[in-house]
């Protein structure tokens, strides 16, 4: 299957071709080309020029652009999915999962376009502000570059042009060159829109070349998930950008003697392993009330056996392939140097081709990477704990902080996490991998800044522009 790139409106290829393996066979299930410097050049000359229409598109013809996209998506699921899957390795019922939330987040998007927040307030609290009143008006800032991961190839996507086309600017996409196809997929439903060419461009290349989008002055924002150590380059780089960083966690849940059950458990086992724990609020690390330790940590082992590794076309597969040999290598090290600093392993199997099996670990502290770093892989440290603020300290003690949960029927508990717990998002009675697409979605520390949410992504995407005027 080939899938040239799209460049303002229209489809391209380049001297370089970009080869696409599935993560779990290595064979290859798509080609795709790299875009030039010359391509991104042209992509940002477009984008302004279609600026000067999007910026005063009427809400209507946004809402429709966006449900249009949606509804398309929608017909076409069965499709989207499996390009994900062979792309990704991601086992065909998540990739499914995926596209829903996909189309949702199109909805969502052609609904909030429809409510942008213009204010109106008195100016005469002062007599200085006698018989004059004050507007509030947001505008679309220009052109955008959204820079997106590998592990979900449409809906962190999604999550940059769907705000981009509902306030009215233009945005030029950079996909992760591992998984490119489906959104270049999606670039053939976007085209049918009314959309003017220019508005969006998706260009897959190097970080080398990707980084004209970091560098032009023409460019107005940034938005960027994906490691920390990339992130944090690009704030260096972006001047007077505005920018927002989705850098990634490690996340940790609190289990208190109220919050036991068996529902808590196979919560606890999907955050850990869903998509071989390659998300950014991938479960790693729990903490349980010592009372309730070994029988949570028996139940856990008992349901993590229930996992079902292998192909992910398979139906029934929950857990297959790493996305590349380099990680599969990369977490089967930190496991070996945290075994080797004292760690013990609860549950462990040897990986079988980019296969990393379902691993829980024990006996772990913070200077073991498994434990302090993220480890984007299916790798859970169960350690126990005794005093409630000893606990609320173990979770802070990391340099991320993007979400985290709690399980407990106390207020007191609850409220003491929220008001203490350093992270952009407290989930209570529910995983830390827990997330819906319209609620703000980011955190703080080394997991980032600024908040995504269609509605949260959509503000900083819109400068407020004040009008002060007479009433006579």
């Amino acid at each position: 299957m080939n899938f040239p790139f799209y460049l303002a409106g229209k489809f391209q290829t380049s001297k370089t071709s970009l080869f696409i393996k599935s993560p779990f066979n290595d064979e290859i299930v798509g080609q795709t080309w790299m875009a030039t410097n010359a391509d991104f050049d042209y992509a940002i000359a477009q984008a302004e020029k279609a600026f000067l229409i999007t910026r005063n598109m009427p809400t209507h013809q946004r809402a429709a652009i966006l449900n249009q996209i949606a509804n398309e998506l929608e017909e076409s699921r069965e499709y989207f999915a499996k390009l994900i899957t062979l792309e990704s390795a991601k086992p065909i019922k998540y990739s499914l999962a995926e596209i829903e939330r996909t189309i949702q987040t199109y909805r969502i998007a052609a609904e909030e376009t429809k409510r942008i927040e213009n204010e109106y307030f008195s100016i005469d609290w002062t007599p200085a502000g006698t018989n004059k009143e004050g507007f509030i008006k947001h505008f679309p800032l220009g052109v955008i570059a959204g820079i997106s991961p590998f592990n979900f190839p449409l809906n962190l996507t999604a999550h940059k042009i769907a705000p981009a086309i509902a306030t009215g600017n233009t945005i030029i996409l950079k996909p992760s060159s591992s998984t490119p196809l489906s959104i270049l997929a999606l670039a053939k439903i976007i085209d049918k829109t009314s959309l003017p060419k220019g508005a969006i461009s998706i260009l897959p290349t190097d970080r080398q070349t990707g980084n004209i989008l970091i560098k032009d002055s023409r460019i107005k924002k940034i938005t960027f998930t994906g490691s920390p150590s990339v992130g944090w380059s690009i704030k260096n780089s972006a001047y007077k950008k505005r920018i927002t960083l989705e850098l990634g966690g490690n996340a940790a849940a609190i289990i208190t003697p109220s919050g036991f059950s068996q529902e808590t458990i196979n919560k606890c086992v999907s955050g850990a392993f869903s998509f071989s724990g390659q998300v950014c609020i991938h479960l790693q690390r729990i903490y349980v009330e010592k009372t309730y330790y070994n029988e949570f940590s028996r139940l856990f082992v008992k349901e993590t056996e229930k996992i079902i590794t292998g192909d992910p076309l398979n139906k029934t597969t929950d857990l297959s392939a790493v996305i590349n040999n380099d990680n599969k290598k990369r977490i089967e090290s930190w496991i070996l140097d945290a075994e080797k600093q004292g760690a013990k392993k609860v549950y462990y199997k040897k990986a079988t081709g980019n296969i990393v099996n379902p691993t829980i670990l024990t006996n772990t502290n913070n200077n073991m990477k498994v434990n302090s770093q993220e480890v984007f892989g299916p790798v859970v440290c169960i350690e126990q704990y005794d005093d409630f603020q000893e606990v609320i300290n173990k979770v802070n003690d990391s340099p991320f902080g993007l979400q985290a949960g709690i399980f407990s029927d106390r207020l007191s508990e609850i409220n003491k996490a929220f008001n203490e717990i350093e992270v952009g998002g407290l989930i209570v009675n529910d995983i830390p991998t827990f997330r819906v697409d319209h609620m703000p979605y980011g955190g703080i520390k080394d997991s980032g800044f600024g908040r995504e949410g269609i509605k949260y992504a959509m503000k900083e995407m819109l400068e407020p522009k004040l009008l002060i005027k007479n009433t006579f």
